[in-house]
């Protein structure tokens, strides 16, 4: 078998917030809502941006990725105990500063083997793509960290209109290859650090997939679900795992 596209997830795989997400929103929020306790600002994201996921795919609605994202600020900080009045008169600041933090380097930061295996993956002739569900805004951010031109096709729930784990956003990826020659589903290998969104996504699709699983502090912001079963599951624990698995299939 040989594998000639290795798909990406971005968020916890290519890159990670520079610092903890609720930790930049407290820096954002305190000088108009005073300081948040960062437990509480924790979980009210988790609860906001689960409630508004659920919702509006895609970052649907009339006011694009930005009414979006406004939706799920305003309910994170109502939630960690912000006083209404104070958030809805202050959202109008809030919400630039964090869409303009969140769209290049300020927000979020390389892991160390990103670029290497990128460069890596390119020197054994491996085309590679980038299927996220996030907004836009993640294609300057893969500007502004220099790993966009190695990345073939960058495909983004919001751009596309379809989200992982549908297959239809997998099938894409494949879809929009330059090479004469097409690849079968069975020749592509999609990597991510979500069970379902990414793994199981994947493999309904038709291709092979890598769950990640950093070790340590690096794999903190990996989306574990409760009680996941990962029996059977192909797992790595950093992106140079998925060059060895690569070789080891073509081998």
């Amino acid at each position: 078998m040989t594998i000639r596209l290795v798909t990406f997830d971005a968020l916890h795989t290519l890159v990670t917030p520079r610092l903890p997400i609720y930790n930049q929103y407290s820096q954002t929020f305190a000088p108009y809502l005073g300081v948040l306790e960062p437990g509480l600002l924790k979980q009210s994201f988790k609860v906001a941006l689960s409630q508004v996921q659920k919702e509006n795919p895609t970052y649907q609605g009339d006011s694009g990725a930005e009414g979006w994202w406004s939706e799920v600020i305003k309910r994170t900080a109502i939630g960690a105990g912000a006083d209404p009045q104070a958030v809805d008169s202050s959202l109008p600041q809030i919400v630039p500063s964090l869409m303009e933090r969140f769209s290049s380097r300020q927000g979020y930061k390389l892991f160390h083997d990103s670029l290497p295996v990128l460069r890596r993956l390119h020197q054994m002739k491996i085309h590679t793509a980038l299927i996220s569900n996030t907004d836009t805004r993640m294609l300057s951010v893969l500007k502004d960290l220099e790993i966009a031109s190695y990345l073939g096709s960058i495909l983004l729930s919001e751009a596309v209109g379809i989200e992982k784990p549908n297959a239809k956003i997998f099938r894409l990826a494949f879809s929009m290859r330059s090479e004469s020659v097409p690849t079968e589903m069975q020749g592509g290998v999609h990597v991510g650090d979500e069970l379902e969104s990414d793994y199981h996504g994947a493999r309904a699709a038709g291709m092979h997939a890598l769950l990640l699983r950093r070790a340590g502090p690096e794999g903190d912001g990996e989306h574990k679900e409760e009680g996941e079963n990962l029996q059977g599951v192909q797992v790595v624990s950093d992106l140079w795992g998925v060059v060895k698995w690569v070789e080891q299939q073509t081998a």
